[in-house]
This record gives structure tokens, C-alpha cells and sequence, in this order.
């Protein structure tokens, strides 16, 4: 059994990247520069930006912050987004979400320079995945990419199931697992909350990606001998015993699935990191999109 180690992948998509940034730097060329949107503090969304901007730092690249209150108004938001759309010296943009309820989360994602959309969340940039043009992939699935390729996960011709639906994941997902690309030619089923049968899919899976956000929901029973599996999940689960209390859990039964598979993620330590990896080469190309011309 393989274990898919996320630190691994994502060292080696970074060793790269930093490569890259050393020649532009001494080409006399500025570093790609990723600013960041991050209002309250949600303690979640608190350790993923500062993740983002460490990982910033160890490929070279500029990085910025832009904080603002939870009770901002949406204008402010908006506004804080043109400014960013507008200067030449930002690449890419990313607003951390979830956002406070009273913001319209895709209000805010429509009012993104497609061309700086590093998250790739846009529905321009969505629309050209959809048709199979080039565009910044959504940095979840696109992390998931760049670790099969890593690992040399063989997907052509195989049944890939995903569970879950989101436009963020699952959808994405889907989508690219059946695009004629190298990590991809794959027979896709995509599963959701009003599935029949979802045992009985998911034990027809060769590569089985679980993205719905429920701890655990993955069984032995609903995993086929072999099968690649792909761990999306992520939550806080209450555990007083646990030094933070609390410890994270994937959306699979990490300990009773792995022997079952020829290849497992970690949570954590898996799609996490190379969702990063993923953010940081759609940043590089939006560098190379806006700058190079």
C-alpha cells in the first residue's frame, strides 16, 4: 500500500517553482506576487492563509495580506478586490473563504479579474474547464492532478467515483478525471447526497476520491481491494484527549480503508498541502499570462 504523502508531492512542485522564481529574479524580473482577502478570524481559515503565505515564502514569491472585519460591508469587500484587479504588481487573488453570511460568496468570486482568479473559482475560468481550454484549474482538484502525476498513478481507462458535488471539488473534479489529459480518461460516476446504491458504486471505483466534508464517511465495506483512494475531507472533530482538543479527521476511515488500498492519502498531510502546491502554480502561470506578454 502507497501513501500518497501530500509534503512529498508538494516539495517537488515547489522545488520547481523556486527554481523558476531564482531565474525571473535574476533575470531582474519581479517574483509572482499572491495577495490574500481574509475577513474575521475564523480560526480554520486562520491557519490556511498563514499556511499560504509560508509556503509564499519558501518558493520565492511575494505575498500580501488584506484583513478586514467580520462585520465588514460587502461593499468594502468588493471594493478591496478592484483595488487588488488593479494593480500591476498583483498576480493573483484569492479570497479566503467562507465568507460571513451577510457577503454573497459568489458575488465576490464573480467581481475576480478572471486572469488573476489563482483559486480558479470564476465562471469564465470555469466555463473554459468545462470546454477543455487552457484556464487556472480549481486548486483542490488541480493539487490532486499534480499528486497522481507525481506518484504515477496510472488513471487511464479506470472508473473513478467521486462523492460529492461541490463547484470548489467534486464538480471539478469530475470533469478533469474524464478530460483527455495525462492524470485524467477515466469513466467518471459522481455521487452525492441523493445517490442510490452509494456502497455499491464506490465498490466499483479503481480510484475513489471522497470530497462531502463528513468525518469517517468511508467504510471498508465501500472500498474494493486495490482501489486508489483520495481523501479531500477535512474537519475538526472534538477529541478532549487530543492536546488542541480537537483532531482532524478526512471523510474516510483512514485506519480500516488503507489496507484494503494500493494507494491511500493521508489526513493530514495529503490533498491539503498540494491544494497550496496547486494555488502557487496557478500563480506562476497568471505571472507568466500577465507579465510575459
Amino acid at each position: 500500500m502507497l501513501v500518497l504523502d501530500g509534503k512529498i508531492a508538494a516539495a517537488s512542485v515547489k522545488e520547481d517553482l523556486l527554481s523558476q522564481t531564482d531565474a525571473l529574479l535574476k533575470a531582474g524580473k519581479p517574483a509572482p506576487h499572491l495577495a490574500a482577502i481574509l475577513v474575521g478570524n475564523n480560526g480554520a481559515s486562520e491557519t490556511y492563509v498563514a499556511s499560504k503565505v509560508k509556503n509564499c515564502e519558501e518558493t520565492g514569491f511575494q505575498s500580501s495580506l488584506v484583513r478586514l472585519d467580520e462585520n465588514v460591508e460587502e461593499a468594502v469587500l468588493l471594493a478591496a478586490i478592484e483595488k487588488l484587479n488593479n494593480d500591476p504588481g498583483v498576480d493573483g487573488i484569492l479570497v479566503q473563504l467562507p465568507l460571513p453570511k451577510h457577503i454573497s460568496e459568489q458575488k465576490v468570486i464573480e467581481a475576480i479579474n478572471p486572469a488573476k482568479d489563482v483559486d480558479g473559482f470564476h465562471p469564465s475560468n470555469i466555463g473554459k474547464l468545462v470546454q477543455g481550454l487552457p484556464t487556472f484549474i480549481p486548486a483542490t482538484p488541480y493539487g490532486i492532478l499534480l499528486m497522481l502525476e507525481h506518484f504515477k498513478i496510472d488513471t487511464k481507462g479506470k472508473h473513478a467515483v467521486v462523492i460529492g458535488r461541490s463547484n470548489i471539488v467534486g464538480r471539478p473534479m469530475s470533469i478533469l478525471l474524464s478530460s483527455n489529459i495525462a492524470q485524467g480518461n477515466c469513466t467518471v460516476t459522481l455521487c452525492h447526497s441523493h445517490t442510490h446504491n452509494l456502497k455499491e458504486i464506490c465498490l466499483q471505483a479503481d480510484i475513489l476520491v471522497a470530497a462531502l466534508g463528513k468525518p469517517e464517511f468511508v467504510l471498508p465495506e465501500m472500498v474494493k481491494e486495490g482501489a486508489v483512494v483520495v481523501d479531500v475531507g477535512i474537519t475538526r472533530v472534538t477529541d478532549p484527549t487530543a492536546k488542541k482538543g480537537f483532531r482532524i479527521k478526512g471523510d474516510v476511515q483512514y485506519h480500516s480503508v488503507a489496507p484494503k488500498c494500493s494507494a491511500i492519502t493521508p489526513v493530514p498531510g495529503g490533498v491539503g498541502l498540494m491544494t497550496i502546491a496547486g494555488l502557487l502554480k496557478n500563480t506562476m502561470l497568471a505571472y507568466r499570462n500577465n507579465r510575459d506578454n
